[in-house]
């Protein structure tokens, strides 16, 4: 009965070394960096066995291998009695010692494997993180014991890596990959919601998008000319009640400044007429190329701390014009938008009336393609019709594309205002 004991005792103490290593080799460490952040000394000390883990990996096998040596010697010789006790009932034949020896042997290799590797390993895979703070102290001191055992075989370890120039620690990079990957686990099971998965993606596009894809362009940009007249000045102002205005002489290629909407209000509120005068312009001017991410604008606008900026090709050409919230609306998308203001809008289930400014980036998320070809020509949807084309397209054309139709429903001038998108139904 005794050795019987000692048989579960070890099954025990190997099951407790099996869980140690799946789950500390298997915690997270973004997890367990927000455990030590709530005051978590274990998990600390988890993190710190995975930064060097040849000493615990080392102490682990010697247990694990110490332990299935002894309990082959004390398992066989323990069972066997028993197991010929049973088999004496139905055999007694010359090949009855052989035959009790190949049962108790079936009989210790089964209950090792499940109750001391198989199931404990599962547990420890399932909830890793929770397991491996349980077990990280007992396991530090087990290493403690087993010093100079530890320091030999992890010596030699490290020596024939080194041979071979295998790296001996593992070098941990969260990619952008991981973090996506992550974010669709997340959004399978639940734990992130379609808003929070739509948003942390979209922020991972603020260095593939450029400006153009948001700006406001050119034809689009309501300006005044400096010799404009009062009513003309005013019915802008009533047509298009915007909070700024640029200035010019001309055109758009000679901006003087630009004038806020209010000191205009203010002059008709106060029974003049409504004209740009030397005091209300503001000769300052924030300017950004169109080649630049949204990324990148964004980080412009921190610094330069201005309600817009004027987008200029490299011939210095004014190509648009980009404010604070179109930036955020090129991440936040929808969380922002207002009725009337979509650029995407769903006909039936099989179609969508689609403005031919909307980045192509939003509508590949609408359409789950994976990407349009070659986007690094084009922004727009507009932008990938005259890509594909190689021509200005007109109305009622239309391209194929990994099974949707794109036709042009509307254009103006030479600008592509609308297109209806529809699935090509077998």
């Amino acid at each position: 009965m005794s050795d019987l004991l000692v048989i579960a005792l070890l099954i025990l103490i190997s099951a407790l070394f099996a869980m140690s290593e799946i789950a500390i080799a298997a915690s997270r460490k973004i997890k367990l960096r927000v455990m030590v952040d709530e005051g978590s000394a274990k998990a600390a000390a988890v993190l710190s066995l995975q930064e060097q883990p040849g000493a615990f990996f080392a102490m682990i096998q010697i247990a694990l291998n110490a332990i299935a040596i002894l309990g082959g010697i004390v398992g066989e010789q323990a069972l066997s009695p028993y197991v010929e006790s049973i088999i004496v009932m139905f055999y007694q034949g010359p090949l009855l010692d052989q035959l009790s020896f190949m049962v108790s042997f079936f009989l210790i290799t089964s209950l090792f494997i499940l109750f001391a590797d198989l199931l404990p390993k599962r547990v420890a895979m399932i909830m890793p993180e929770v397991v491996a703070v349980r077990v990280v102290s007992s396991m530090r001191w087990v290493s403690f014991a087993l010093t100079p055992l530890v320091l030999f075989f992890n010596g030699l370890t490290n020596l024939i890596l080194k041979l071979f120039k295998v790296p001996a620690e593992r070098e941990d990079i969260v990619t952008t990959e991981d973090i996506v990957a992550m974010m669709d686990a997340g959004a399978e099971y639940g734990s992130l919601q379609k808003q929070e998965y739509d948003l942390i993606g979209n922020v991972f596009d603020l260095e593939a998008r450029f400006l153009s894809s948001v700006m406001s362009p050119r034809e689009q940009i309501v300006y005044f000319d400096i010799n404009e007249s009062s009513n003309d000045i005013a019915r802008k102002i009533i047509e298009h009640p915007h909070n700024h205005f640029l200035v010019c002489t001309g055109n758009l290629d000679k901006l003087i400044g630009s004038v806020e909407s209010k000191d205009i209000l203010r002059q008709v509120l106060k029974g003049e007429a409504a004209n740009i005068n030397e005091n209300m312009l503001s000769k300052d001017i924030f300017y950004l190329p169109e080649t630049l991410s949204l990324s990148e604008a964004l980080n412009a606008f921190k610094a330069a701390v201005q309600p817009f900026a004027v987008v200029v090709n490299e011939y210095a050409l004014v190509v648009g014009i980009v404010t604070v919230k179109d930036l955020m609306k090129g991440f936040m998308g929808d969380l922002i938008s207002h009725q009337g203001d979509e650029l995407i809008i769903q006909r039936d289930e099989h179609s969508w009336l689609v403005d031919g400014l909307t980045p192509v980036v939003e509508l590949a998320k609408v359409l789950d393609i994976e990407e349009f070809p070659e986007q690094m020509h084009y922004e727009t949807v507009a932008g990938f019709l005259i890509y594909s084309m190689k021509r200005l397209p007109k109305r009622a054309e239309y391209i194929q594309f990994s099974g949707f139709k794109f036709e042009v429903v509307d254009v103006e001038g030479i600008r592509v205002e609308q297109l209806m998108v529809s699935k090509i139904l077998d």
